[in-house]
């Protein structure tokens, strides 16, 4: 195949790498989806998979559940430390009970996110430990 002729990748390309800045980029993007990847029209409040999976009842909880767990395995690979790790983890546990819980966990995931609150864990580890993989937010 010539190259006008290879399929293109459709949508978001993320680094496969190791090292802190490809994880940071990686968990970001998880992040995006999860918790902010749309918005409700007219309040314009972000939304994401979490609360919208989160509809079908215990396997979309099962299924945010794993994807936040993917959150901190990727902690765990950048040498967070372990209580850093049960907090995240506690994050997940927390988000994913409340989650079992008809409507209640509905209108949780709106309001508690626990992949954000990962992710500024994580991000502060970063900038502490990693400062070359700062990024200017604006």
């Amino acid at each position: 195949m010539q190259n006008s002729q290879r399929p293109r990748p459709v949508g978001l390309s993320l680094p496969t790498g190791t090292d802190p800045q490809s994880i940071r980029q990686r968990v970001e993007a998880m992040e995006l989806l999860l918790e902010r990847s749309l918005r409700i029209p007219g309040i314009n409040f972000p939304i994401g998979l979490d609360a919208i999976v989160g509809l079908v009842p215990v396997l979309g909880d099962v299924l945010t559940a794993a994807m936040g767990a993917y959150i901190v395995w990727e902690a765990r690979n950048l040498g967070l430390p372990k209580w850093k790790l049960w907090r995240m983890a506690g994050n997940v546990a927390f988000d994913s009970a409340l989650g079992f819980v008809p409507l209640v966990g509905d209108a949780a995931d709106l309001l508690f996110r626990s992949n954000t609150r990962n992710l500024r864990v994580i991000k502060k580890h970063l900038d502490k430990h990693h400062p070359a993989t700062r990024v200017i937010e604006g």
